[in-house]
């Protein structure tokens, strides 16, 4: 048999601080051949990233070390190649897809610029032929009208259109090896039914491996070849993506293909709503020329109209870029809107930021991207705390410290977390530290944009049942905005349908989901 492109032999990497070191990947081996996709899946923190960026050496050494084993990449050792050496494969012989697209992409350079660069420093193209390349690359990954948006920054594309370019940033170097950490977590339903499929066109074209790091083992199935398990820094299960579907041997990866959301929504009591929009509509201008005046404007939502009430859950659903996190901004009254916005009575649409600001502890949020929207210099029991710290400044220090402790403990997460820092959690354990934030304040409303999406399913599962137990605790409103069809129809009693800005198709969830009205709709549905 031809030798593996890339294997690796009881891998161990640890985390060393002081004297103490923390093991989180334990003697990890497995081989990955030409042309092959190796799947590895596992609940958050088990040790699928830090395995991926090690296969690169993109780790700092300290405080990360490697106790044992060996990381071969076409027979070469990583571990021991010198700077230079590892140079010159990262980019052309390896390329990666990273999790958190907001991090990756420099906001101060346009996208032509960044995705320019990766041509000009791997394949020696200058910018005049790049252009072409660039266009076509976007063009296969989704993003629509190329050409227009080559002078965006990465702030001002949604969170989707981020993840797209990042593959196709990807995807420019032709690489031997693409290591693809989440690829398709922030993209829509009919979008990663896209990508996957040009990642397999690319496959064949280039004759390219893939090391698929997911925690949706619906993509799994359909990708991979082989599968990797983990749990734990460990592999509990090795084996073919169709034999391990169909017989799996481990009980943690029988729990993983059972653990789908599952359940349907509260009944909800016939309350006055604590929530009505009309009409909310939102316009981005347009500016040109040196003084940057505005000569026309792009229309990122028209006309969006519902009501929620105490206890009730309306899910915004829709493809990246239809607007979605959009309309949730204007609703917080982070962005300009037209159109009424009524919460508990009060009309928010007439009020200035000073009036907003003692409703805010009413109103939270859970953004999409966790890592951009925790302070990486602030311990998880700082950023926690920091709500209380304005809304609640009666607290004590111990009284802080103890709703703290309970907060993270209701999302999953051990109290002696609380002393660390986001850039030592997983992504799905960075996006329960900010739902852990927003709850502690005890909310009446809560806009949850895409907050499982970097959650793996059985963790996803326990997040859904929590924020069920909440809401009927609480009788907690959720805005709850999604590509995940499943989880919507989990918790939400309502749906909004969006594309492009406008409604499609609105009504009760089952009503949605059972009997689709428009070509839409059912296009999204048959993606599940």
């Amino acid at each position: 048999m031809t030798q593996p492109l890339l294997s690796l032999d009881a891998l161990s990497l640890a985390f060393r601080q002081g004297r103490s070191e923390r093991r989180v990947v334990d003697a990890l081996s497995f081989q990955l051949h030409a042309g092959e996709t190796l799947a590895l899946v596992g609940e958050s923190g088990s040790g699928k990233s830090v395995t991926a960026l090690s296969v690169m050496r993109l780790l700092p050494t300290p405080p990360v070390v490697y106790p044992g084993g060996r990381i071969l990449f076409d027979g070469l050792d990583v571990l021991t190649a010198d700077e230079p050496t590892l140079r010159g494969l990262r980019g052309n012989r390896m390329a990666m897809i990273f999790q958190e697209p907001m991090v990756s992409l420099n906001p101060l350079h346009t996208l032509e610029k960044q995705l320019a660069e990766v041509l000009s420093l791997h394949r020696g193209l200058r910018r005049e032929a790049a252009r072409g390349e660039i266009l076509d690359c976007l063009d296969r990954v989704g993003i629509r009208q190329p050409l227009q948006r080559l002078n965006d920054y990465p702030h001002q594309l949604s969170g989707g259109e981020r993840q797209r370019v990042m593959i196709a940033m990807a995807l420019l170097t032709r690489p031997e090896l693409l290591i693809a950490d989440e690829p398709t977590t922030a993209l829509d339903v009919s979008v990663q039914a896209q990508i996957l499929t040009l990642l397999q066109e690319l496959k064949r074209e280039l004759n390219m491996s893939l090391l698929f790091i997911t925690h949706n083992l619906t993509i799994v199935r359909r990708l991979a070849d082989q599968v990797v398990v983990m749990r734990k820094g460990r592999a509990v299960e090795q084996n073919a993506a169709a034999a391990l579907f169909t017989a799996p041997q481990h009980p943690y990866t029988r729990e993983l293909l059972h653990a789908n959301p599952e359940g349907r929504p509260l009944p909800v009591s016939a309350a006055p709503p604590l929530l009505r929009v009309t009409d909310l509509r939102v316009a981005f201008p347009i500016r040109r020329g040196l003084l940057r005046r505005t000569v026309d404007s792009v229309q990122a939502l028209k006309s969006l109209s519902f009501s929620l009430r105490p206890g009730e859950s309306l899910g915004l659903v829709g493809e990246s870029g239809s607007g979605k996190s959009t309309a949730g901004l204007a609703l917080l009254r982070l962005i300009a809107s037209q159109g009424e916005i009524w919460f508990a009575d009060r009309p928010l649409h007439t009020l200035n930021r000073r009036q907003m600001l003692p409703l805010r502890r009413q109103i939270q949020v859970v953004f999409q991207d966790p890592n951009a929207s925790l302070n990486p210099r602030l311990t998880v029991a700082q950023i926690v705390a920091e709500g209380l710290e304005v809304h609640h400044p009666q607290l004590n220090r111990a009284a802080r410290d103890a709703r703290v402790i309970a907060a993270l403990e209701e999302v999953g997460l051990p109290a002696e977390s609380r002393h660390r820092y986001p850039a030592e959690f997983s992504g799905g354990q960075r996006q329960r530290i900010a739902i852990a934030r927003a709850l502690i304040l005890e909310p009446q409303l809560v806009i949850l944009d895409e907050p499982t999406s970097s959650l793996d399913r059985s963790v996803q599962k326990q997040i859904l049942n929590l924020l069920r137990r909440l809401q009927q605790e609480r009788q907690l409103a959720w805005l709850f905005i999604s590509h995940d069809l499943e989880v919507v129809r989990a918790l939400c009693h309502q749906v909004v349908v969006l594309r492009r800005g406008e409604v499609v198709e609105q009504g009760e969830t089952e009503a949605v989901f059972s009997a689709p009205q428009q070509a839409y709709t059912r296009q999204l549905l048959s993606f599940r």
